[in-house]
């Protein structure tokens, strides 16, 4: 029999899982898995658990929001174990299973991982702390990790941007260098990512077309501070028409970024808050991750 290891936030998003965690468990069981059960108590428990005991088991999986599934994944990175991971996500945005179509049904979600097959993607390191999806500053980022789950459940629609068009000139704007080794973009800025994934932070949505989450490489999108309404303008029609590359946005991708900004400047990593730096080296770990899902031909 294998052994998996389930991690679980029993706060997350409106606790749907936790009313069906018997079946959940069930599900795994018949997969002829033998089931160790660990509920998170606090910030960084899911990594601490998933890097003591990925040594010991076949497969993890984390049912949580993104948080947690940061939290497990750099868990098992940091053991050095190249154990597998399933996700059932469980928060209020789950930007990482959106952007690879994973079921949010929790039951659907643990047969995808039964049946599934470890399939490799890409991971960031932040100055050495892993994000699953995205590492994003300026406009809007905080409510990510400082609002409530009420309003956390906005952050996912395009109408949350649109609404805040009045507001965007009182954004604060920060002076930001990226360095890259094709090309070097300085200016100023009220927002930033760099992602690997469809959806940036729950706030807007980039085309699937231009992303690929196991090519070794992020998508950097940045978004000038507008000066004039006409500016305003052109970075929500830009936004809305997925067409970023214009004199407002700035729009690449590479593997490897050196950022240097205001170190007062706080960042967002997979929705968690990140102190600023003066200096960041942003670097893509190629195929870091082995995630079990059940591949189809559109996914």
């Amino acid at each position: 029999m294998k052994k998996m290891l389930f991690i679980m936030n029993p706060f997350a998003g409106q606790r749907k899982a936790n009313r069906c965690l018997a079946e959940i468990i069930t599900v795994f069981n018949r997969a002829d898995y033998e089931v160790i059960i660990h509920m998170t108590a606090g910030s960084g428990d899911a990594t601490r658990i998933a890097r003591e005991k990925a040594a010991e088991v076949d497969v993890i999986v984390c049912c949580g929001g993104d948080g947690t599934f940061n939290e497990t994944v750099s868990g098992i990175l940091a053991s050095g174990v190249d154990v597998p991971v399933g996700y059932i996500p469980a928060g209020t945005t789950n930007d990482f299973a959106s952007s690879l179509k994973l079921p949010t049904n929790p039951l659907a979600a643990a047969q995808h991982i039964a049946e599934g097959e470890p399939v490799a993607y890409d991971i960031g390191s932040f100055g050495g702390r892993y994000f699953t999806y995205v590492a994003s500053f300026g406009a809007f980022t905080k409510s990510s990790y400082a609002t409530p789950q009420s309003v956390k459940n906005a952050l996912g629609h395009t109408a949350y941007v649109l609404s805040g068009i009045s507001e965007l000139t009182q954004i604060r704007k920060e002076h930001v260098r990226l360095e890259m080794a094709d090309r070097v973009v300085e200016d100023d800025f009220i927002f930033g990512a760099i992602c690997n994934s469809t959806s940036v932070g729950g706030i807007l949505t980039l085309d699937p077309k231009v992303v690929d989450m196991s090519d070794g490489k992020f998508e950097v999108m940045m978004v000038r501070a507008p000066k004039s309404l006409a500016e305003i303008t052109e970075c929500i029609q830009a936004l809305q028409s997925q067409k970023y590359n214009c004199n407002m946005i700035t729009f690449c991708s590479t593997d490897k970024i050196t950022i240097i900004s205001d170190p007062k400047m706080s960042w967002t990593l997979d929705g968690e808050h990140e102190p600023g730096h003066e200096e960041v080296v942003v670097e893509n770990k190629h195929l870091a991750i082995r995630l079990m899902r059940k591949v189809t031909p559109n996914a």
